[in-house]
């Protein structure tokens, strides 16, 4: 009665599905191009509306059913130029069915991509997500379809060949990027055909957005087709086929092929900032597409296939997937309040597909067979479901900072390489004129001298004609340097001041003109030297150095300098210009200083300079990290200690030096330093020292063993927030990198934090009042709970209600997430609390 009702009150539906359709066919070109070139995008970015487009395809007949199934042009009826199908009931009545596309037999691999997957391709290269599916009968042709990849004959390809080939035409290697993932699902069950040892990836869902990726697949970059070829044979290669009465090579797994899209946009116009004048010229955008073409198992009845054994596991497996699919198209289709999109690792793959933001397109496969009539009619009325099925199309897009960094980045370059250019050439014209002068001075002097002697007084009036010369030749000189002074400043005004890069590069030429000058009063210094010889002849034989520094006396001055002086805008001058001032091995020498002020002062330049990172490799190279540790060990002053921890600290924050640290002893001597000093400041230094050092999953053991994680815990007695909250980084860190190691098995066994006896003190301070503390302790805690051997310990210490406390009240949402995905995932804990009674 059922069946009948459908078939006759089909003439009753038509207008209504007509209506249906051409109300969705009509807001379909809405959605492939707008005025701009691109799919359209609300100012809310709510996504436009986007029905899932299904196209029924007919397989040929093959020898068999040429031989049994002579009636097959009964059973089935095509319609192609009304886009309708016609499926025999009995001897009088037909089903009909309308679909977006009706291909026959007949119809090429061409003319099916192009009415099947082109459309979704397209949106997906402007920044969409698209699907393209094939689902039907097993044997009806759905590998054919979308995986054939026509190496003999080009016509003969496949959706994933020529999706592939639209892709490349459309992307430019230079700017945008493709990546591809190659998956099969089998017995529920994701598996990498690329890497066949990767057999058990799980799906990752994004909790803000609910996008469902696939992070452990692995991601190939496609640079050309012939490279693509490759990957699909060597994934078909490991998919898993079976032979079976309805199809000699049927497929037993879903096979996912993931292409994800970069590409790079330029948008113009005048609604960008008036007040950049990059802004005026373009607005650089990055596009994220993703298409994924999903090649499903075949559906196939157990009597008919005739499968057996571990065969008859897949096809239940396969039925049961499919079932769900269908399920949760069902749901859409009739607007369900409850999609049970869970119930399969299928259906969660394919959420963004069937009522997500994804472009979706479906092809359902059938055959002519009438023995196969009661799969066909399934496999339609599957098609005609997902055709009430409406995604709501979002645009991925987003600023291309990286982009516009790099263009900035290649002008700059441009304009530094210029100023070197110019700033070599004016430096050479400098020294040619430097070296002029002198040999002139020089000759100046033993021309006087030799006047002097040999002609006496009547040959002075002589030398002062000749000092005036040279004092003329002096005056021409300034003048030179001024006009090649005052073609640099030109050069820097024609530059564009409105971005911060030149102004800063501006300021670096200011700097360099200054030196310049001072050069010039070096200049007029020699020129007062030459004057003197007017006077007395045997003042001009004396050297030109007067500036009566030297030894430790000097070097103590430029310190002094260097961090008393000013800049002419009023700053301090930076640190680094004392390894051009003084030297780092000097800096270096005086800490072993007798003098106890000269050793501090040093100890302190060598830790400023340790806060720079580009000073950092130059000091442990050369030799200042042994030089701090020496300090460390051989000294008692306070200060000295403190300073030297500091640096200590500074150098330990690179990973290549926490290694040289722990080789040369300094973790034992940064213990005996916690044990030993009271100093609030001084602890917090040792304290940051250690923190860092945690943080290298290298260390552990060696750490632990010489005595830093007790020597952490230590220096809790000092009370001060500082120094606990450096002690509670530190433990943080240690119980990441546990954490890590435990999850990729280069650990076992129980925490060595909780066997050091660190969980009472993380327990007292998991709720701090001082914000830092607190984070980190509920750090510590979360990693420590993410390994089960740790659980009953935690439970005994009480840490299991300060993890309840997190996944609750935590301020920190990453934070908050992880403590419920702890407690929700560790048996122990899961026990502890139904026998507590505790609901997350």
């Amino acid at each position: 009665m059922t069946s009948r009702s459908g078939g006759t009150q089909r003439g009753s539906r038509s207008s209504a599905a007509r209506a249906r359709s051409a109300h969705s066919l009509s807001a379909t070109p809405t959605l492939r191009r707008s005025a701009a070139g691109s799919l359209p995008l609300s100012k809310d970015d709510a996504g436009v509306p986007g029905r899932v487009r299904v196209a029924v395809r007919l397989r040929p007949r093959n020898q068999e059913e040429l031989v049994e199934d002579a009636d097959f042009a009964d059973c089935v009826e095509l319609q192609p130029e009304l886009k309708r199908l016609r499926l025999r009931k009995n001897n009088w009545d037909f089903d009909t069915y309308e679909f977006d596309e009706v291909l026959t037999e007949f119809a090429s691999q061409r003319r099916v991509y192009e009415v099947v997957a082109k459309p979704v391709v397209e949106s997906v290269l402007e920044g969409y997500n698209g699907t393209v599916m094939a689902y039907g009968q097993t044997g009806t042709g759905k590998t054919h379809t979308l995986g054939r990849l026509g190496e003999e004959d080009t016509s003969a390809r496949g959706i994933m060949v020529r999706s592939m080939e639209d892709i490349l035409a459309s992307i430019s290697p230079q700017t945008d990027s493709l990546s591809v993932s190659y998956l099969q699902l089998y017995m529920e069950t994701i598996q990498d055909l690329l890497d066949p040892a990767n057999d058990n990836i799980a799906i990752v869902e994004d909790p803000k957005t609910g996008d469902v990726s696939v992070p452990g697949a692995t991601s190939v970059d496609i640079r050309d087709e012939h490279s693509f070829m490759e990957l699909l044979r060597i994934g078909e290669a490991h998919r898993i086929a079976a032979n079976t009465k309805l199809n000699t090579e049927s497929s037993r797994s879903h096979a996912i092929l993931m292409v994800h899209i970069r590409k790079s946009v330029v948008q113009t116009g005048a609604e960008t900032s008036s007040s950049s004048q990059l802004g005026k010229s373009f607005k650089p955008l990055v596009r994220k597409g993703k298409l994924v073409v999903v090649d499903l198992a075949g559906s196939e009845r157990m009597h008919k296939s005739g499968s057996e054994g571990h065969v008859l596991e897949e096809t239940k497996s396969i039925n049961l997937s499919l079932s769900a699919l269908g399920k949760c198209i069902n749901a859409l289709a009739e607007n369900s309040t409850h999609v049970p999109v869970r119930d399969s690792k299928l259906t969660r793959l394919l959420k963004d597909s069937f009522g997500g933001t994804a472009r979706t397109s479906l092809v359902v496969t059938i055959g002519p067979s009438p023995r196969h009539r009661g799969e066909t009619a399934s496999t339609i009325l599957f098609g005609q479901r997902a055709m009430k099925v409406e995604n709501m199309l979002k645009i991925k897009e987003e600023f291309d900072y990286r982009g516009l960094s790099r263009k900035l980045e290649m002008q700059l370059d441009a304009v530094i390489a210029e100023n070197e250019r110019r700033q070599k050439s004016c430096n050479d014209e400098l020294e040619r004129i430097s070296i002029e002068a002198q040999n002139r001075i020089t000759e100046a002097e033993r021309n006087y001298s030799h006047a002097f002697e040999m002609n006496g007084s009547e040959e002075a009036m002589e030398l002062k004609r000749l000092l005036q010369n040279e004092t003329r030749l002096r005056h021409e000189t300034e003048d030179e340097a001024n006009r090649l002074r005052s073609q640099l400043e030109q050069f820097m005004q024609s530059e564009d001041g409105g971005a911060l890069e030149i102004c800063n590069l501006r300021r670096m030429l200011e700097d360099e003109i200054d030196q310049k000058r001072k050069l010039e009063e070096e200049i007029a210094m020699l020129r007062s030297q030459l004057l003197q010889l007017t006077f007395n002849s045997d003042q001009m034989r004396r050297g030109s150095n007067g500036d009566g520094f030297s030894g430790l006396d000097s070097l103590m001055s430029q310190f002094r300098n260097s961090q008393i002086n000013e800049t002419g805008n009023g700053q301090k001058a930076p640190m680094t210009s004392l390894f051009e001032q003084v030297g780092l091995q000097k800096i270096l020498s005086l800490l072993e200083s007798e003098d106890a002020s000269v050793r501090i002062h040093a100890v302190k330049v060598v830790a400023n300079l340790a806060a720079e990172e580009s000073n950092q490799q130059r000091i442990v190279e050369a030799g200042g990290l042994t030089s701090l540790l020496m300090l460390l060990r051989n000294f008692e002053d306070e200060t000295i200690r403190r300073v030297a921890a500091g640096a200590i600290a500074n150098l330990a924050m690179n990973e290549y030096n926490q290694e040289l640290i722990m080789s040369e002893g300094g973790i034992g001597l940064l213990s005996m330093t916690a044990a030993d000093a009271d100093d609030a400041q001084t602890l917090r230094m040792v304290a940051g020292a250690i923190a860092n050092l945690c943080g290298n999953d290298k260390l552990q053991k060696r750490l632990r063993s010489e005595g830093g994680i007790k020597a952490l815990l230590g220096m809790v007695r000092c009370g001060h927030s500082e120094v606990l909250s450096q002690i509670a980084r530190g433990i943080a860190n240690f119980a990441k990198c546990e954490s890590r190691a435990s999850t990729q098995g280069r650990k076992t066994g129980r925490s060595f934090l909780i066997e050091d006896g660190a969980l009472p003190w993380i327990v007292q301070n998991a709720n701090n009042e001082v914000a830092p503390i607190r984070r980190h302790i509920e750090l510590a805690l979360c990693h420590l709970a993410q390994h089960e051997v740790n659980a009953k310990d935690m439970i005994n210490g009480g840490a299991l209600w300060e993890l309840v406390r997190i996944s609750r009240d935590c301020s920190r949402e990453d934070i908050r997430s992880l403590a419920h995905r702890t407690l929700s995932g560790s048996p122990t804990f899961r026990s502890e609390m139904r026998r507590l009674r505790i609901d997350l």
